[in-house]
């Protein structure tokens, strides 16, 4: 019999590979090395179970999971639809609940109603350019930020921003509002397409494993 592959695991950094790590460890998958906050290792092994993990920024694990760096990634919806890779998403983890919205001052609800030539400003183009094109029909200019999204509109920038949304009270401190909601967010799990095929059984034991531990939580 050959001896098993590893199958590898690209976690987005912080706070989305900790609720990751403590999900696994629910359906008895640890990763002891992952535990030393000190550790300069980029991949750590489980070799018991014959997994590897690595942590990366949350925009570059579909592309690690596209190319097959990566077996089976964990990051957010809204990275997922922003870069816009072959990948396929199996499983809504259902942390990091948020969700992308397109905010600004109240006086722009009008602006929105009216479909009227506007900017967005953005770090999600991808998300904005589909939602109003595709799905309102509104014609606008997308602006490409990196920094706080919620100064645009104030310093007269763009009318609106298409951003996420936690709690909103950003937007309340700065007079912003929700106008429109383009969609719900929350960490989801994807699989490259040659792995699903090559390690079916496994992958398909995980993320029924997964499931149900979601299940019982609900």
């Amino acid at each position: 019999m050959d001896e098993q592959r590893y199958l590898t695991f690209a976690l987005g950094k912080g706070r989305l590979a900790k609720k990751t790590l403590e999900l696994f460890e629910k359906i008895g998958i640890t990763c002891e090395e992952m535990q030393d906050p000190n550790t300069r290792k980029l991949i750590f092994v489980n070799e018991e179970l014959k997994l590897r993990f690595f942590l990366s920024k949350g925009p570059d694990v579909p592309t690690y999971v596209e190319y097959g760096a990566a077996d089976i990634g964990i990051v957010g919806k809204d990275t997922i639809l922003e870069e816009g890779r072959n990948i396929y998403e199996v499983l809504d983890l259902g942390f990091g609940k948020c969700r992308m919205c397109i905010c600004g001052p109240k006086s722009a609800e009008e602006l929105l109603k009216h479909h009227e030539q506007i900017r967005v400003a953005t770090k999600y183009p991808a998300i904005a350019r589909d939602y109003f094109y595709n799905q309102k029909h509104q014609t606008v200019e997308i602006i490409k930020l990196n920094g706080s999204i919620e100064l645009a509109p104030i310093v007269g920038l763009s009318e609106v921003i298409c951003d996420i949304v936690e709690t909103g009270s950003t937007l309340r401190e700065n007079g912003l509002v929700v106008l429109e909601e383009v969609c719900p967010l929350s960490a989801r799990m994807v699989v490259n397409q040659v792995s699903m095929k090559m390690e079916n059984e496994r992958i398909t034991a995980l993320i029924k494993g997964l499931k149900e531990v979601l299940e019982a939580e609900r």
